[in-house]
């Protein structure tokens, strides 16, 4: 039997068990719910839907794309330019700070993995976990489509778990969740792979609202 290393490599970088850090953070997701925006499946969805169509997609993949074709071609102005771009893009200092710290978690790890040109990241402040994230997936030789593929289901993934604690749902409702939302991720890709760099930038205004206004909440179980 023939092993796909690469597919193994990408299964490494979006498990849940990675230790970066990723289930202590919701994106605004448990102020939703606190202020009653979010409190049954449909209204899950629907709020995840909205990210993925008019943030991920528009934002956080294209980035990646070009971070992984500068890694691949060794272009480290490009890479610290794209990094730069989407640490802009972040609408929300606890936004800014998920992907800074993320970021330097996995570049800590990619140093113990023998990734080596993560070390320049490790305290990086424009350091963003796409960037890293891109580093690792060119270094183990992981497609471009895999890897946008991935990170967007490492995110959904993530958020679909943060659901199931806050809304709370049930684990039936939580698979649910992954297994409809997850039928929109071939075209997210395609759609970031030939988005123009004029065509880059997306803002979630309800997304900016609840994680500015989860930077005040009093009781929290997540740090964004």
């Amino acid at each position: 039997m023939v092993t796909d290393l690469s597919l193994l490599r990408l299964l490494q970088l979006v498990s849940p068990g990675l230790p970066i850090g990723m289930y202590s953070y919701s994106q605004g997701l448990e102020r939703a719910v606190a202020d009653g925006w979010i409190t049954n499946a449909e209204q899950a969805a629907a709020w995840l839907h909205g990210l993925l169509q008019n943030g991920l997609s528009r934002v956080d993949a294209p980035i990646l794309a070009r971070l992984y074709d500068a890694w691949n071609s060794n272009d480290i102005a490009a890479v610290a330019y794209w990094s730069g771009v989407l640490t802009a893009c972040r609408e929300t200092a606890e936004l800014r700070s998920e992907d800074r710290h993320t970021g330097q978690a996995l570049a800590r790890l990619l140093v113990n993995l023998e990734v080596p040109e993560a070390s320049d990241w490790l305290k990086r402040p424009d350091a963003t976990l796409a960037n890293l994230f891109a580093l690792a997936a060119a270094r183990w030789q992981i497609s471009k489509v895999d890897t946008l593929t991935g990170y967007l289901w490492g995110w959904l993934e993530n958020q679909v778990l943060c659901a199931v604690k806050l809304v709370p749902l049930g684990q039936v409702a939580g698979q649910r969740l992954l297994k409809d939302l997850a039928g929109d991720l071939p075209a997210l890709v395609e759609q970031a792979v030939d988005l123009a760099d004029s065509e880059i930038g997306g803002s979630c205004f309800g997304l900016a609202l609840t994680s500015s206004r989860h930077e005040m909440q009093y009781s929290r179980l997540f740090r964004s």
